[in-house]
Order: structure tokens, then C-alpha cells, then sequence
């Protein structure tokens, strides 16, 4: 399925207090889940409304079907739709589609990203103060939401601006891009992160969790950018992302 229109009639509940799902986001991961399963059956996938289906094989896919619900529901056309192929920890194709802006991001390990075709690199700062920062703060009532806040007021007076994304998928793939220099997230899932990883590592970045730990899919939280920008932002933040 396809989502072209953010205006789309929809029906939605909460599956948790402010975190949405749609009919949307049911209909579109069943789609993608039954083409998978047709055509890979011994893999396993781990997709965002319906959780883990084992395989028989070390492949798994993660399925975001939807990245950037509460945007969409509201009406804001900015989201995406995610996959991407793991073996084990490592992530080795990715794509991620802007339906709107008829964007795809897509990445194959050792091979570049790529938006529609064109190649992609990581930001080229070389100063913090010169950046745009992207991020999102997880649902409400999440144990680190106001942290990314208290994150972004330390670094106000010392950053050129900052942007709330509201869709994991396009925060990592605008990165990807140097569309925002910077990109992190402290609340995060495996399908929310997996191929972003794989795109941002294929333009020439680096990516951590909040413990300046290399990120992997399992990662709870991510920041990532060049390696020069992302050990200055470590450091500027003086600890404050690990709380």
C-alpha cells in the first residue's frame, strides 16, 4: 500500500497513551509482511504493530510501515514508510520512502546511499556551531522525553538552529542527506532505527548510542553524524545525554 495523501480518511486508537496507530499503518504492514513471507519465507521480521515473527534463518526484516503517525493523523505530511534486511546485528539493505515527496532513500552495505538515484553524504561541517540539529523526543511520558529538551537548551546558544522531525525514518535519512547535520533520538525500536543506521553508515557517518556506544538495531537510543560533529556534540552535552 502506498500512502500518498496525508488527508487520507482514517481511523485510529492509541495502543499506548499519545502513541497513535491507524488504519493505515495495520493495512500497510500486513501488505508488506504477506509480499515478505511470499518471497522469503524462511526469514523472520520484526515490524512495528505486530512484533516478532521468527524464521528459520539468521535474516530478518524490519518493518516501519508507517514512521510518523502522530504527524500524519494530524495532518502534517511528513513520514515515511521503512524497511530494511539484517543478518544478526548487521543491517545490509535499507530503504526508506517520503510518499509525498516521492523521496526514496535507499542504501546497500558497501555500495553508498542514495536519494532517487543520486548519491548521498553526511554532513561536511566541521563545527557545531555551524549545524542544524534534528530530533525527536519519543512518545509522552517516556522516561527520557524531556531530555532531548534539556539537550537542545544546552546547546541553543551554540548551534545555528534546531528541528523537531516528528518521524525517526526521515530524521535519519535528512542526516543521511546533511539536511540536518546532526540526528538523535533517545527513545527508539529496532524497526525505527535499523535502516537508518545502514544510510547514514553508507554516506560516510558514524552513529552512537547515548553512552558513546557504537549503535546497532537494538540501540535504545541514536545520535549520528560525521565522526567529527558527533564527538563535538558528546562533548558539548557534557554527559546530559545519558541521563
Amino acid at each position: 500500500m502506498c500512502i500518498r495523501d496525508s488527508h487520507l480518511p482514517k481511523k485510529y486508537r492509541y495502543k499506548a497513551p499519545h502513541d497513535p496507530v491507524t488504519s493505515i499503518d495495520l493495512k500497510s504492514e500486513q501488505s508488506v509482511k504477506e509480499l515478505l513471507t511470499k518471497e522469503f519465507p524462511d526469514f523472520g521480521i520484526v515490524a512495528e504493530e505486530s512484533g516478532v515473527t521468527n524464521g528459520r534463518s539468521e535474516f530478518r526484516w524490519f518493518v516501519d510501515p508507517l514512521d510518523g503517525t502522530r504527524n500524519f493523523v494530524a495532518g502534517i505530511p511528513h513520514f515515511c514508510s521503512a524497511i530494511a534486511l539484517a543478518y544478526g546485528d548487521q543491517v545490509l539493505v535499507a530503504a526508506t520512502y517520503d510518499p509525498i515527496r516521492q523521496e526514496l532513500f535507499q542504501a546497500e552495505l558497501g555500495k553508498g546511499a542514495y536519494l532517487n538515484g543520486n548519491r548521498v553524504e553526511i554532513s561536511s561541517k566541521n563545527l557545531l556551531s555551524d549545524c542544524l540539529i534534528g530530533f525527536d523526543m519519543g512518545p509522552a511520558g517516556s522516561e527520557r522525553e524531556g531530555n532531548a529538551l534539556d539537550i537542545v537548551l544546552g546547546l541553543w546558544h551554540g548551534i545555528r538552529s534546531v528541528r523537531a522531525m516528528g518521524s525517526a525514518g526521515l530524521g535519519l535519512a535528512y542526516a543521511a542527506n546533511a539536511r540536518v547535520d546532526i540526528y538523535f533520538h533517545q527513545y527508539l525500536s529496532p524497526w525505527d532505527l535499523a535502516g537508518g543506521l545502514l544510510l547514514v553508515h553508507e554516506a560516510g557517518g558514524a552513529a552512537t548510542d547515548r553512552y558513546g556506544n557504537q549503535a546497532t538495531p537494538a540501540s535504545k537510543s541514536i545520535i549520528v553524524s560525521s565522526s567529527n560533529l558527533l564527538d563535538q556534540f558528546l562533548e558539548q552535552t557534557h554527559g546530559a545525554s545519558k541521563l
